[in-house]
């Protein structure tokens, strides 16, 4: 297969979107299984969730939803937020983000340097409140916004089908049989899996949820207690396993003292997960190949939150 190269010279902060390195964890694997990480702090805005609002917005211009004289208003726990803000600043549309008023300090700020207004909802409703919250926004002055609402938005899975889920197979080929990530809006496991599914041989794989309602693992969802995502099918994936906060915190903490690697919470609930699975299949004395994705940076999770165990409060 074909490499997925980012170019040498970009003409835009778009082009940097993508392309991102898989690392292998080789501390982490058991006999016969390797573990990867798709790296996705290295796109621009330091996240994922480039991908989605980067296809968002150019789906929505391309069909004529989103003008210059509208502005563009979603919500979002931080990631999308400051995707949003950095294509917004590039491309010369306003945005406005409803966020809970708990995200990280460093999301605030970052969305703020590029001109984005925040409106805060409810700390105690979590994700879905701010969902609530830009509906009644958007319902009560709908000629002034364009609201792309990211949880029912296919550009949202389409951005993963179209790279990242192609980069995978372009970098590892017939070597994957399983991929896990984590459930937040759902687009990556909805873009990648349809991806992979095509492949020519069978690749597993699995959803990843916090165990419980009540967990500390930013920007995913524990469907069974949330406002399931539109865009999320759970036909599509074969299977979901759970990790608990403790678990992704206690990860992310490992994998920046003995790999060097600075991931939120969120990829240390994901790189777990592979863990867990790949020990699942060499205990098995099966061989194989996992694949997760390092959603973002460590260092925006520096402000303390409610559940961070080493602080009192």
């Amino acid at each position: 297969m074909t490499a997925f190269l980012r170019p040498p010279k970009l003409d835009s902060i778009l082009d940097g979107i993508g392309n991102t390195p898989l690392l292998r964890l080789r501390a982490l694997e058991p006999k016969g299984v390797e573990i990867y990480a798709k790296l996705e702090f290295m796109n621009p805005g330091g996240s994922v969730k480039d991908r989605a609002a980067r296809q968002i917005f150019l789906d929505a211009i391309a069909c004529g939803e989103l003008t210059k004289d509208k502005i563009l208003i979603d919500s979002t726990s931080g990631n999308t937020g400051v995707a949003y803000s950095l294509l917004g600043a590039a491309l010369g549309y306003r945005v406005t983000l409803v966020m809970p008023s708990n995200v990280t300090q460093a999301r605030k700020d970052i969305t703020r340097a590029f001109g984005t207004e925040i409106v805060f909802s409810d700390p105690m409703e979590g994700s879905d409140g701010a969902i609530r919250h830009v509906r009644r926004i958007v319902e009560a002055d709908p000629e002034r916004y364009y609201y792309p609402d990211q949880y029912s938005n296919a550009s949202n899975w389409r951005g993963h089908y179209l790279g990242t889920g192609a980069e995978i197979l372009s970098d590892l080929g017939d070597k994957i049989t399983h991929f896990v990530t984590g459930l937040g809006t759902s687009g990556t496991m909805m873009g990648v899996t349809r991806r992979l599914k095509e492949h020519t041989r069978p690749i597993v794989c699995l959803a990843m949820e916090p165990a419980d309602a009540a967990h500390g693992l930013e920007g995913l969802k524990h469907m069974d207690s949330s406002i399931v995502p539109p865009i999320y099918d759970r036909s599509l994936h074969d299977g979901t396993v759970t990790v608990d906060t403790d678990r992704g915190w206690d990860m992310s903490d490992r994998l920046v003292a003995e790999l060097g690697l600075h991931v939120g919470h969120s990829a240390g609930a994901n790189i777990f997960a592979a863990m867990r699975l790949a020990n699942s299949l060499s205990e098995e004395g099966k061989t194989g190949c996992v694949v997760t994705i390092a959603c973002d940076r460590g260092d925006r999770y520096f402000a303390p939150m409610r559940w961070e165990k080493r602080y009192q409060w």
